[in-house]
């Protein structure tokens, strides 16, 4: 059995950082402006991905910390300017305060830019959903990750990959005991599409079971910034 997890916060599509091993794999290139949320995050190389939700803010992963990211937007090949992108130094970078970097539980991070983003085709914030998603619902992951289950291949350009929900007893039964509440497992029973975290036995975190538990420690976020 092979299952994906997907990186998922309130919907959000967020690319898992590339020294982590992680993977897109059956995916294929995203069409440009297919996710103008997407975001590469940076520190002299990227590292890790995020989604912006407004202006001035992104959200991404605690494991994606780091004391000096440029948040880069309107990216779709990585390696080239293409004219569109904006890149903007991030300001402050604010992990949950109960996440777990053993299990990747509450594995949420907000990043506030130094200056707010201009919206155009390229870079727009994705929109929040107002109830959690079901079982079986369709997911769009975006990402620079791994391609290759064995071996490496990083992209240039962002890859896409559409995997449905799964119940939380197949996720259950898939990696006994290492499941929270706050995980969601996406993807292909069968195997053959992946995005994973090797190192992380493919666990995942998601906020999608409380958004407004999530509403609320982002307003405390803002009020503390």
């Amino acid at each position: 059995m092979k299952i994906l997890l997907l990186l998922s916060i309130l919907g959000l599509v967020a690319a898992v950082p590339i020294y982590d091993d992680d993977k897109i794999v059956g995916g294929y290139t995203c069409q440009e402006n297919a996710a103008p949320y997407q975001v590469s995050l940076n520190v002299g190389y990227h590292f890790c991905g995020g989604s912006l939700i407004n202006t001035l803010w992104v959200v991404s992963a605690a494991h994606c910390y780091n004391k000096r990211i440029e948040v880069r937007l309107g990216e779709h090949n990585i390696k080239e300017l293409e004219g569109p992108e904006q890149f903007i130094k991030a300001s402050t970078a604010i992990q949950h305060p109960q996440y777990d970097p053993n299990f990747l539980d509450n594995d949420i991070m907000l990043i506030r830019l130094r200056k707010p983003a201009k919206m155009n085709s390229r870079v727009k914030p994705i929109s929040l959903p107002t109830r959690c998603a079901m079982a079986g619902t369709r997911c769009l992951i975006s990402g620079w990750g791994n391609t290759l289950s064995n071996g490496a291949n990083y992209p240039d350009l962002l890859q896409c990959l559409q995997a449905p929900i799964l119940n939380d007893q197949v996720c259950q039964d898939a990696y006994p005991g290492k499941i929270t509440p706050n995980m969601i497992c996406v993807g292909y029973v069968e195997g053959g599409k992946d995005s994973c975290q090797v190192q992380t036995n493919l666990i995942q975190n998601k906020i999608q079971q409380s958004r407004r538990i999530f509403k609320v420690q982002f307003n405390t976020f803002l009020t503390n910034t």
